[in-house]
């Protein structure tokens, strides 16, 4: 009770905070003390309300995991939980957390690719942004590569055109020999219906870089 206390007090709703100073603050601290007990707390509350209070837990948690993922790996079931929780931002902030686990381990990330493919498809850009995260890095891994690449390039078929540029540029430095042919052609097949020439140009620079 007395971790809970010392923890949820320092979050950016209890402060009386609008920003999220606070909440990177205590990620910070939470990661440079391998606090476990406190990320134990924070995904306990993380549905709990009020709902200001879920915010900030989610958002201490993908913060930690960005520093630490060794620290909230074991939470991963709770954060695939979140895909489909009906506040928007558990569910993208839970998809963010996937993400930063996804580099520690990846093989348990793959297990749930259905399910976190699903939450994009139906979720928010930010959303569907993490989890293009997520096959991007199993595609840049031998094992997971021939699986990734084709969820990677449905993504990137049917991703709303503001986000193509940035997931094309993303993309790029894992596309293997095998794979170039497909990328090219997704790019040039879309690049007519860029409407801005912002982003005509940042797809043009990417086929340059193929």
């Amino acid at each position: 009770m007395e971790k809970s206390i010392e923890v949820l007090s320092q979050l950016a709703s209890a402060l009386g905070q609008r920003d999220e100073a606070p909440n990177i603050a205590l990620a910070r601290q939470i990661a440079e003390s391998a606090d476990y007990e406190a990320v134990e707390v924070l995904v306990t509350h993380t549905t709990r309300r009020p709902t200001a209070q879920q915010n900030d837990c989610i958002k201490v948690l993908y913060e930690v995991g960005d520093l630490s993922p060794t620290l909230i790996e074991g939470h991963l079931p709770t954060f695939l939980g979140l895909l489909t929780h009906k506040n928007n931002r558990l569910q993208w902030g839970g998809m963010t957390a996937l993400a930063c686990i996804a580099r520690l381990n990846p093989q348990g990330i793959y297990t749930h690719l259905s399910a976190i493919i699903d939450a994009a498809d139906k979720g928010s850009v930010i959303t569907r942004d993490k989890a293009v995260d997520i096959l991007i890095q199993l595609a840049g891994l031998p094992d997971f590569a021939s699986d990734a690449f084709p969820l990677l390039f449905d993504q990137l078929r049917n991703s709303p055109e503001n986000q193509f540029p940035m997931y094309a540029e993303r993309a790029l430095p894992v596309i293997a020999p095998a794979h170039k042919a497909e990328f090219v052609t997704i790019l040039t097949e879309r690049l007519g219906d860029m409407e801005k020439e912002s982003k005509r140009k940042r797809i043009e620079k990417v086929l340059k870089k193929v």
